[in-house]
């Protein structure tokens, strides 16, 4: 039975297979009637069976190691790919992080610009407004400015006329001295205005204006400012002897005192006043320190009060025309001192005027910031133009903005309940009633039609003189 098993095994090719297999014994009949062996019948061997069970595990092994390691390398490279897809998703979520970060910066920046652009668009429209309003200014002055030239031509003449001017007036020295001038006043050679000034010292010279360079000096032990006139100035004998005229006969604690006069030069001595403008103060030029609240409403009280005195004056109203702070000068104690009456005017009081002055008709001067509007349209120069002089000036006390659009800017801070955030923080705290009431009374008095702006002394004068008393200042 071995045999037979063993023979599908053996080879039979070859002459020594066939010799062997000649050799072997010869199967009987019986054997091939026979049966094929069985595994089910058990007539296979158990050793060959396990061996074949065997072999076939270990194919069945070497599949599942090899789907095994198929499996793993797939599971390897899916992970590798999941991998890559998840570090893609990340660089696409920082991707788009980072845009959703610039979309919201530009956005933000979209909303600056917009309110940026809102505000400019606001600026421009406001710009406008104060061109229109400056081009029909100047189309006012248009027919004065034509009068100018007339003017200077006119002054070639009045340059010849002046030395025969100047001698007159040397001849009735003591006549004018004893007649027309107060005791107070007096009148000085020109050698002594040299010597007082040590020849026109150019470290003594203090300040210049429309009519010339002022120097300090010294006249009998007083310390003195004086006022000498240029040879190329518009203003000429007429406005020296006017200025003369004017404040040698008059006196005011807020009035600057005129010493005297040099007639020959056409010069003038002043008191010295040792604080400068209030102008230089409202800019701290200098360095000097700036004027506290308090002492801003003394100032604009004491300027309504002398304001008062000299259009009320008598026989002539006194109108100053070119009211700025340029003209505030402010003494030792910081009281005001008005000064440079140069182009003043003097009208005639009219019973029958609703204000008791009439206008006066004159080519207008003056700096055109704090020029009456009406007087620069109409040439007619009245009490109310100083008023509106003031009004201006009284909004840079509160503001110490420049005088261009100050009117504006004051207004609409107003309407927009915004008016602290232009008061001049240099002042100090400024009480904000007080604060709203002189802003508003300083747009009264700064109209466009001059019937609109109130009187000094029977409406401004009372909302100032409470406020002065309540600083408790001088």
């Amino acid at each position: 039975m071995a045999y037979v098993a063993l023979t599908p095994f053996l080879r039979t090719e070859g002459s020594e297979n066939e010799s062997e297999l000649s050799t072997l014994p010869q199967p009987t009949e019986d054997l091939f009637l026979s049966s094929p062996p069985s595994v089910l019948d058990g007539s296979i061997e158990d050793p060959l069976y396990d061996e074949l069970e065997q072999a076939k595990a270990e194919r069945d092994d070497v599949a599942a190691i090899r789907k095994a390691k198929a499996s793993e390398s797939l599971y390897t490279e899916e992970s590798k790919r999941r991998k890559e897809v998840e570090e893609d998703l990340a660089k696409e979520k920082e991707e788009l992080e980072k845009i959703n970060k610039e979309q919201d910066e530009v956005m933000g920046e979209l909303c600056i610009a917009q309110d940026q652009k809102s505000l400019l668009e606001k600026q421009i429209e406001e710009s406008g407004e104060m061109v229109n309003e400056l081009e029909q200014k100047i189309t006012s002055a248009v027919g004065p400015l034509r009068n100018y030239k007339e003017e200077w031509d006119h002054l070639q003449k009045d340059r010849d006329n002046a030395l025969k001017e100047a001698e007159e007036l040397r001849r009735n020295r003591t006549e004018a001295s004893s007649t027309h001038m107060p005791q107070f006043f007096s009148e000085f050679a020109f050698s002594e205005i040299e010597e007082a000034t040590h020849h026109f010292d150019p470290s003594l010279k203090i300040g210049e204006g429309g009519y010339g360079n002022i120097y300090k000096g010294i006249l009998g032990q007083t310390q003195v400012a004086v006022k000498m006139r240029r040879s190329n100035s518009m203003q000429g004998p007429a406005e020296f002897q006017q200025e003369v005229n004017v404040l040698s006969k008059m006196r005011h604690p807020n009035l600057i005192t005129l010493v005297g006069a040099c007639p020959e030069a056409w010069t003038l001595i002043y008191e010295y006043i040792p604080n400068g403008s209030l102008e230089d103060r409202l800019s701290c030029m200098d360095n000097s320190p700036p004027l506290s609240w308090q002492t801003r409403i003394c100032i604009a009280a004491e300027l309504c009060s002398v304001l008062i005195f000299l259009h009320s004056s008598k026989p002539h109203s006194i109108v100053h025309g070119d009211l700025k702070p340029a003209n505030i000068l402010l003494d030792e104690n910081l009281a005001t001192k008005l000064s440079d009456f140069g182009i003043c005017r003097l009208l005639d009081h009219k019973e029958d005027s609703s204000n008791n002055t009439t206008i006066c008709r004159t080519d207008p001067k003056g700096t055109f910031t704090y020029m009456d509007p009406e007087f620069v349209s109409t040439g007619e120069l009245s009490p109310k133009s100083d008023v509106y002089s003031f009004g201006i000036i009284l909004l840079r006390l509160l503001t110490a903005r420049p005088a261009l659009g100050i009117r504006r800017e004051v207004e609409y801070a107003l309407n927009k309940g915004n008016l602290k955030t232009l008061l001049d923080p240099l002042a100090g705290d400024w009480p904000f009633v007080q604060a709203q009431m002189l802003a508003h009374l300083a747009l009264r008095c700064s109209e466009m039609s001059r019937k609109n702006r109130p009187d000094l002394a029977s409406e401004v004068w009372s909302v100032l003189e409470p406020m002065k008393a309540s600083c408790g200042m001088r």
